[in-house]
């Protein structure tokens, strides 16, 4: 008689409160945007292969639920993602990827500028109550030493100002690599995009882990 009232009563209790026994760790996909130009988009491959899918496929299979926003246009500038960025927002993303810069620096234009418009970025995007997580970028040498050295300097000291994640090279292992490229030499393959996954997985997890730790 004594178990049948347990049974009765958690019976009762099911009913009346149908969520109250669910998995502790349930919990909804944290909403990610990838905030980039075509490296970003995915240029010269299938959507499959593109960076934000890959990323999205490897944290789910960690257990890290995401639903990943593309974020990327191909041959925008940072001055292009300030203009863009209310409609990105619109979004309401709690992770943002921001990985801007590089079209600044092959076209040549002032570092100074760049700067500006990445931190104009960032400081609307902070305001949001949006995570960053900064992914740097790197001049070539043929660039000259003075303006290489005036880039190279711009996402470490933003990262270290807005005291953001940082990644500081998303080309890491993978530029100037022709297995892992495309035939321009700038765009990477499949093979390319997986590496790209694999070094920055641990800073979106890390921006994931702060989320989760702040709810």
């Amino acid at each position: 008689m004594p178990s049948f009232t347990r049974l009765t009563f958690l019976i009762a209790a099911l009913v009346a409160f149908p969520g109250a026994f669910a998995p502790a760790h349930a919990s909804e996909p944290i909403r990610i945007l990838a905030y980039g130009d075509s490296l970003t988009a995915g240029y010269g491959l299938t959507e499959q292969d593109t960076l934000p899918t890959r990323l999205a496929e490897a944290l789910n299979k960690m257990g890290r639920p995401v639903t990943m926003i593309n974020g990327g246009v191909s041959g925008d500038t940072t001055a292009d993602g300030v203009t863009r960025l209310d409609w990105a927002l619109a979004d309401k993303p709690q992770i943002m990827i921001l990985a801007l810069g590089g079209n600044d620096m092959l076209r040549g234009l002032d570092p100074k500028i760049t700067r500006a418009n990445l931190d104009a970025i960032i400081q609307k995007t902070k305001a949001a109550g949006v995570e960053i997580v900064l992914a740097g970028m790197l001049a070539p040498p043929n660039l000259g030493t003075e303006y290489t050295a005036a880039f190279d300097a711009i996402y470490p000291e933003l990262a270290k100002a807005h005291n953001l994640l940082f990644m500081p090279f998303l080309l890491q292992d993978v530029a100037q690599d022709s297995d892992l490229n495309q035939a321009d030499g700038i765009h990477p393959n499949g093979n390319g995009v997986a590496i790209i996954v694999r070094n920055l997985l641990p800073y979106v997890t890390q921006a994931m882990d702060k989320l989760e730790q702040a709810s």
